[in-house]
Order: structure tokens, then C-alpha cells, then sequence
């Protein structure tokens, strides 16, 4: 009988976004949509409508939006007449800032994309805080934020990142084979995040 690890993983779909695709992904609706069927799976514009509290006139032309440049596709399985079920084309987006240097409008396009991600870092880490006292000790142990310190060349950080990366990529295949009715388990959110040490400290 085989083991866990000799049932081959679903690699990570990944897509690194070109200019076209990051000036149409830099919209706090398309964002949502895209974490939306990222996390809750294929669905129709109604139903990610109301998930995030928009009208499904809004939603629809969004998700056309994301698809005309790849980023979300049609799910042929589920669609029926004209209801339309849509799916994320991928389950990551990759990018490096620098991608975007001779191009103002990409540029800034990605620079409001990474603003939008420490927005939602700040945001669940404020539902965290609210909420934690009804969490069980092992959980409010394991949840939470830690920092370090290093002097470090922006290869070796780079080499560092990818490690990190890699060490989540694993942990994430072991999960998809996890029991899923374990009353433990529950979905976590990971950040992964790097800055210059600021002056003065």
C-alpha cells in the first residue's frame, strides 16, 4: 500500500503577471474576486456578489476583466444556459518588482497591488486581535508574528525567500493529504514579508 509520500502532489499552478495583466489586476474589487475563487473555489458572479457584498452587475464585468488577460477562466463542468461558473487560473501570482521598471503605469499598477497586500496583512492581524480570546491556547500560540535582524546581500535574500517558499510549498502538499475531518485543522493565512531595517534603531 502506498504511503502519503509516494502519492505524486498537484503542483502550484503559478503564473509570473505580465504589464497587461498587473494594470487589470490593480482594482480592490478584482483583487477580492481573484482571493475569492482562489479560496472558496469556482462560482458564479451572484454568488461571489454576494460573498463579498457587491451586485452581481459589478462582479460580472470584473471577472471579464480578469479574463480577458488569463487571469480567471471559465469552469465548462459546472456552467449551464447562461449561468457562467468562473475559476482562478492559477492558484499564485509571481512577480518581481524590478519587471516593471520601464513601464510608469505597470510600475505603479504593482506598487498598488503591494500596498494592498500590507492592507490585508494590517487587516487580519486586527480581526486576529479582536477575536483571539476565543481561540484555544495552542492556537493563540501558533498564530501570531515574529521578526528577525540580518545584514544579508540582496542575493542571499533572495536565495532566502525561495527557501522559505519552499519549506511553505511543503507544508501546504502535506496538508492536501491531511485527514480532512480532523476538528483540529483549520485554514491559515501566511505572509511572507521583507523590508529594509529602518533608520534610528
Amino acid at each position: 500500500m502506498a504511503n502519503d509520500e509516494d502519492v505524486p502532489q498537484p503542483a502550484l499552478r503559478e503564473v509570473r503577471i505580465d504589464k497587461r495583466q498587473v494594470r487589470v489586476l490593480a482594482h480592490p474589487l478584482r483583487m477580492r474576486l481573484i482571493g475569492a475563487l482562489r479560496v472558496k473555489g469556482p462560482a458564479t458572479a451572484t454568488t461571489l456578489a454576494e460573498l463579498l457584498g457587491t451586485n452581481t452587475g459589478a462582479t460580472s464585468y470584473h471577472l471579464r476583466q480578469l479574463a480577458e488577460v488569463g487571469l480567471v477562466i471559465e469552469d465548462p463542468d459546472r456552467g449551464s444556459g447562461r449561468q457562467r461558473w468562473w475559476q482562478a487560473a492559477h492558484d499564485v501570482t509571481n512577480w518581481e518588482p524590478s519587471d516593471f521598471d520601464d513601464d510608469p503605469d505597470a510600475r505603479a499598477a504593482i506598487e498598488w497591488i503591494q500596498g494592498d497586500q500590507v492592507r490585508l496583512l494590517a487587516e487580519t492581524a486586527d480581526r486576529w486581535f479582536a477575536t483571539q480570546h476565543e481561540w484555544s491556547p495552542a492556537w493563540r500560540d501558533g498564530f501570531g508574528m515574529s521578526d528577525t535582524l540580518m545584514t544579508i546581500p540582496p542575493a542571499r535574500l533572495d536565495e532566502l525567500k525561495n527557501e522559505v517558499w519552499q519549506l511553505l510549498e511543503r507544508y501546504r502538499q502535506e496538508a492536501e493529504t491531511a485527514d480532512p475531518t480532523d476538528p483540529e485543522a483549520q485554514p491559515v493565512q501566511i505572509f511572507l514579508a521583507a523590508y529594509p531595517l529602518r533608520e534610528g534603531l
